[in-house]
């Protein structure tokens, strides 16, 4: 018999295919019934999520936000300054400890707050120099 998933010749009566470990009477084009389960985390992977979203890294989590929100008018100066602080702690954080996640988000939170922050600061200074010329006049 041919195993469905991996073509090996194994015996009629086996369960379990030896070399890929899938049953080998399983049609591979019809839903598997019960998910196949690997190990949660891996010392390469850092969380359960592949080290996509740094759940260790709470402090590079927010600052990635809150970078990203800091584009909004009217509160985005008041994200940025706390987006760009959190994104240094939660890069900081990174570095002393390489196996938690987070510096690619750490570093947008620094990115975004850092252009935010000067874009809604000249923004704001320009409100205030056009306020004060007005009355002045």
């Amino acid at each position: 018999m041919k195993c469905f998933a991996c073509q090996a010749e194994i015996p009629d009566y086996s369960a379990v295919c030896p070399k890929c470990g899938d049953d080998p009477q399983a049609n591979p084009f019809e839903a598997p019934t019960a998910p196949r389960t690997r190990p949660v985390s891996t010392p390469s992977e850092g969380d359960a999520t592949g080290g996509i979203i740094p759940y260790k890294n709470p402090k590079a989590l927010i600052a990635y936000y809150l970078g990203i929100f800091s584009g909004f008018p009217v509160i985005g100066f008041f994200l940025a300054v706390p987006a760009l602080v959190l994104g240094i702690m939660g890069l900081r954080d990174r570095n002393r400890n390489p196996a938690i996640k987070g510096s690619i988000h750490a570093g947008i939170g620094i990115g975004c707050g850092a252009i935010f922050m000067l874009l809604w600061g000249a923004v704001i200074i320009g409100m205030i120099i056009n306020y004060l010329s007005n009355t002045w006049q």
